[in-house]
């Protein structure tokens, strides 16, 4: 069976790889906005959707197609990417010192059905310096993640604790994504 991962993250693409031996890499444009008014648990499912819905055209219904969305969300606000080193900043600063929520979205496109769900995380960080998150943000690797930080890079020494899947943090849950594709392969949706 052909596998496609409709994401271009190299992070996504490295955790697919721990599930999948052998697929392939496609990306077509697709609507990345919320409903206003939508809560980051439930917009992150429905982006993976379009992401695969997006690829879709692109392949036969044999292909079995995964798509991932994540989004961090403090006090029901998603933090999405930050646009600039200021909106980093301000990320960073909400995060500091509180406890937030990791949604992760995947979808699992298959034989004209869709399977799809939501994991969970909680991430607890420690308090920051303005220095602290400057130097950090310097790093560049806050300007392609969720929250505007990666748990298992530099970021990850903020964490304090977190409660969920490692993966799921990073942007593709393993647990969620295995499900679902034997939920897909199967025909028939566990409960």
């Amino acid at each position: 069976m052909k596998i496609v991962l409709a994401s271009k993250s190299p992070r996504r693409r490295e955790l697919l790889s721990r599930l999948v031996e052998k697929f392939e890499i496609k990306v077509a444009d697709a609507d990345e906005s919320l409903p206003e008014g939508m809560h980051p648990r439930e917009g992150v499912e429905l982006l993976a959707v379009r992401k695969g819905t997006a690829v879709l055209p692109t392949e036969d219904r044999d292909t079995m197609i995964i798509s991932s969305d994540t989004l961090v969300e403090l006090g029901g606000k998603p933090l999405g990417k930050p646009k600039d080193r200021e909106d980093a900043m301000q990320m960073l600063k909400m995060l500091s010192g509180n406890t937030h929520n990791v949604h992760t979205g995947v979808a699992v496109h298959y034989r004209g059905r869709v399977f799809s769900g939501v994991h969970t995380s909680r991430v607890t960080f420690r308090e920051m310096t303005e220095e602290e998150i400057d130097g950090y943000i310097a790093t560049g690797e806050p300007m392609d993640k969720a929250g505007a930080y990666g748990i298992q890079g530099i970021g990850g020494k903020f964490v304090l604790g977190f409660d969920g899947e490692f993966e799921s943090i990073m942007g593709l849950s393993l647990t969620l994504t295995e499900r679902l594709m034997r939920e897909a392969k199967s025909g028939e949706e566990e409960s």
